[in-house]
């Protein structure tokens, strides 16, 4: 049975119009596949470019045979992304190609600048092609590492740009439920680059209200989803506040080598600014970071309060060069971090759950908890990768659910071995 509930035609598909059945392109005819960018557990990525106008794009090619059961996760992915991109008039994506005879650019309803575009979509009798804005500026962490100078004000920038997007996202009834580093690409190497959020394999639309589902990345994923309370909007905040929390010393707010004991430490949601590496971050910045990782959810803080605040909206972020730091421990923390792999929550919670850690976050944690500088300076050494000891279908299930990172990267499930 095909996907979308289509006609196969290898790689054609048909279009009733009033004059009958038009035959639409196929991929091979409109597009030029080039080499591969990124693959993952059920798709790659490669470079295509369009036949008429030479633009290039990003193709992701999902394996239908690989994805058979699991086609709802697929159509929930594109139809978050089509909510988030402008049309054309006949549904194809703006910029694709010349403009044909009654045909118009629409426009951009729901696209933000910040998030990456689906442009269109073609099927064939074995795989789902989605055409992506190409991004070819690298991943966060990455390209603070290479830059010279690093400051408050530049993660207080990148902040921003994630809160908008995100806040665009929330006021279009999606909860993107991953947002990671990984997850944040730089659209180009240009040193002003904005930065995109991509990946919206486990996204949400917040039809009911609230949610249950336990998903996410360990490290930031909230409170509230490892309690397998009801959830929303705000698990994305908490994400956010993590990340910063991590753009401003290198290491991640919550560490250990066991998952029970590292979501029993965010469950209680204590935190530090350890010194010496947060000695020279101002107090406004720390202040911001407690506002989105509060574990009472109806106190933290919401996209627009945080885009209110002054280490945001205001000149308090110093412009101090904290880049010698900052690098020196995203590179010891993150080169081969399990904070790279993408499996998925439920797994550890129903490990959680066999030993007796789920729920109220009950200590496991023990002196792993403090924030010492050999904590910090150890934690690469100790992260091995090592998925959770759950079950081959657990972790093929997260990694199928993983989105679309690909637009000119690595999925999350490959870019785990970089």
């Amino acid at each position: 049975m095909p996907l979308f509930g289509k006609k196969d035609s290898g790689k054609k598909v048909r279009k009733e119009t009033k004059d009958g059945c038009e035959k639409q392109p196929s991929i091979d005819e409109k597009y030029v596949i080039k080499e591969l960018l990124g693959t993952g557990a059920f798709s790659e990525v490669r470079l295509c470019e369009h036949r008429e106008t030479a633009q290039q794009y990003a193709v992701k090619i999902i394996d239908k045979k690989a994805l058979k059961g699991k086609e709802d996760s697929l159509e929930n992915e594109i139809r978050v992304l089509k909510r988030f991109s402008a049309r054309r008039s006949d549904g194809t994506g703006v910029g694709i190609g010349p403009l044909g005879p009654g045909q118009t650019d629409k426009p951009p309803r729901f696209a933000h600048p910040n998030i990456v575009q689906l442009l269109e979509t073609f099927e064939d009798k074995s795989k789902v092609y989605l055409i992506m804005e190409l991004v070819t500026g690298g991943e966060l962490f990455d390209r603070i590492v290479e830059k010279g100078s690093y400051t408050e004000r530049d993660a207080s920038n990148l902040i921003r740009q994630v809160l908008e997007a995100v806040d665009y996202m929330h006021e279009q009834g999606v909860v993107h439920r991953d947002l990671k580093p990984e997850n944040l690409l730089y659209y180009s190497p240009a040193e002003d680059s904005k930065i995109m959020i991509s990946d919206f394999g486990l996204s949400k639309m917040e039809d009911s209200g609230f949610m249950a589902t336990a998903c996410g990345t360990p490290g930031y994923v909230a409170p509230e989803v490892l309690a397998q309370k009801p959830y929303g909007k705000a698990v994305d905040v908490w994400s956010i506040g993590v990340i910063s929390y991590i753009l401003l010393c290198g290491y991640p707010p919550f560490y250990d080598e066991n998952d029970a004991n590292l979501f029993a430490q965010i469950l209680k949601g204590e935190f530090e600014f350890d010194s010496p590496y947060w000695d020279e971050i101002s107090d406004s910045a720390k202040d911001f970071i407690r506002q989105l990782m509060c574990v009472n959810v109806e106190r933290r803080f919401t996209c627009k309060q945080a885009l209110a605040h002054p280490w945001i909206s205001g000149n308090a972020a110093s412009s101090k060069n904290i880049h010698g730091t900052v690098s020196e421990q995203l590179k010891k923390n993150f080169a081969k971090s399990r904070w790279k792999q993408a499996y998925h929550a439920a797994t550890v919670i129903r490990q959680m759950q066999r030993m007796a850690l789920s729920g109220g976050g009950g200590g496991g944690g023990g002196g792993a908890y403090g924030r010492s500088a050999s904590r910090i300076s150890n934690a690469a050494a100790a992260a091995d990768g090592t998925a959770p000891a759950g079950s081959d279908q657990d972790q093929q299930q997260q990694q199928q659910q993983s989105g679309t990172a690909g637009v000119g990267q690595t999925d999350s499930s490959a870019s785990s071995s970089k």
